[in-house]
């Protein structure tokens, strides 16, 4: 749709760094949009408060991220909220407004914007009234049912959404009461081009025949905790030790993970790197013998589609990960799976996995022929385009 403008709104990272956003800014631009962003500032990149990047033009604003409770996150949404409010009247009338949660209060622009004209698209990145139960472990209380009635409101104002998976498809089908014909599913898919093997390098192994990995990031629901529980079990009841572990990311828990790793004895065979260059990234993946995908199950995992997975695959790395719906949708035969949160179980099949080189080989291909075909971005690139002309015929 040539000449068509759209403005995109993200709260929880900066762009290009988001990845997904990034791929639905230059697919839109290719299917003839100008593409607006809105967004917080990164620390380390994407620091300027206004960009052109590749066609895109992207508008920051200074975000302090939230730490500790949900009041927390109660002021860093607020500041977000503003600053997208500002940057928005700046942008002026767009043809489509396309909000990224969390937050579920970013529809609160696209009512100013509907107001003028725009068509609202809401990306469900996450569920967050799962996410909320999953992270802070304080039941069905005021804020969560505060959060489920911004969720039915930021449902309520969309034209069309864009579920993840299927999973989440079906909660906006369900909970969210939309028409079929208004969802579509765009699922997350690595960028290829980021994800290209290079030698393995021996030495990344510190001086072990083996080396595990975890790519991710570090919060309390993505189970950094129970992947170092259950190295100290491969070493302790397994009777493996001939291994070393990398951490690579970084998030609110990276710090306590740094402690418990100490806390729990692993301190000398496991490395937490941060967050790191794509080069190291990718050196790191290519000598993994197996990688790590340790999300407990809890109401927003079971259902959710993990990147680390979608990653590992790209880089034909084989996966043990706990048994959770979505994470069986995504690797297929590419991962083995333990019992939901044993621990014990996970670091058994890791152990298996680490005897059995040929089977690492074939899981590894099976999962990058799958992020090639079937669940490669040009598949979802093609739903979101739709479900864009979806939105601009309702009119």
């Amino acid at each position: 749709m040539p000449g068509k403008k759209a403005l995109i709104l993200v709260e929880n990272l900066s762009v290009p760094f988001d990845r997904r956003v990034w791929q639905e800014c230059t697919t839109l631009r290719d299917a003839g949009w100008e593409v607006n962003v809105i967004c917080p500032q990164g620390t380390k990149r994407d620091t300027e408060p206004y960009a052109v990047i590749d066609e895109v033009r992207i508008h920051r604003y200074p975000l302090k991220a939230a730490t500790g409770g949900p009041a927390g996150y109660l002021q860093e949404y607020g500041s977000a909220l503003w600053h997208t409010f500002r940057l928005a009247r700046k942008v002026g009338p767009v043809d489509v407004v396309h909000a990224c949660n969390p937050p579920d209060l970013l529809f609160l622009v696209a009512l100013m914007l509907k107001r003028r004209g725009a068509k609202f698209v809401f990306d469900q990145h996450d569920l967050v009234p799962e996410l909320y139960l999953s992270r802070f472990d304080r039941g069905e209380d005021r804020l969560y049912r505060a959060v489920c009635a911004l969720e039915r409101m930021t449902y309520r104002a969309a034209d069309v959404v864009i579920a993840t998976n299927e999973s989440y498809r079906d909660v906006a089908l369900s909970r969210g009461r939309k028409r079929p014909d208004d969802v579509f599913v765009v699922r997350s898919a690595p960028a290829v081009e980021r994800f290209r093997r290079v030698p393995a390098e021996p030495e990344l192994k510190g001086g072990k025949p083996y080396l595990l990995c975890y790519l991710g990031v570090m919060g309390p629901q993505d189970g950094v905790d129970y992947a170092l529980r259950a190295l100290r079990l491969l070493r302790d009841e397994v009777g493996r030790s001939d291994w070393r572990a990398v951490f690579v990311g970084a998030g609110d828990t990276f710090d306590d993970m740094v402690a418990l790793s100490r806390e729990l004895g692993l301190a000398d065979c496991v490395e937490f790197t941060g967050r790191i260059p794509d080069e190291d990234l990718v050196r790191y993946l290519s000598t993994a013998d197996v990688c790590l995908s340790p999300d407990p199950r809890n109401p927003l995992n079971d259902v959710s589609t993990m990147n680390k997975i979608m990653e590992y695959m790209a880089m034909a790395r084989p996966i043990v990960s706990f048994d959770l719906r979505e994470a069986r949708v995504s690797a297929g035969e590419a991962a083995v799976y333990a019992p939901a949160n044993d621990e014990l179980e996970f670091a058994k099949l890791t152990a298996r996995l680490l005897d059995d080189p040929e089977e690492r080989k074939r899981m590894g291909e099976l999962g990058q022929a799958r992020v090639e075909g079937p669940l490669a971005w040009s598949n979802s690139a093609k739903s979101l385009v739709a479900a864009y002309e979806h939105a601009m015929e309702n009119n």
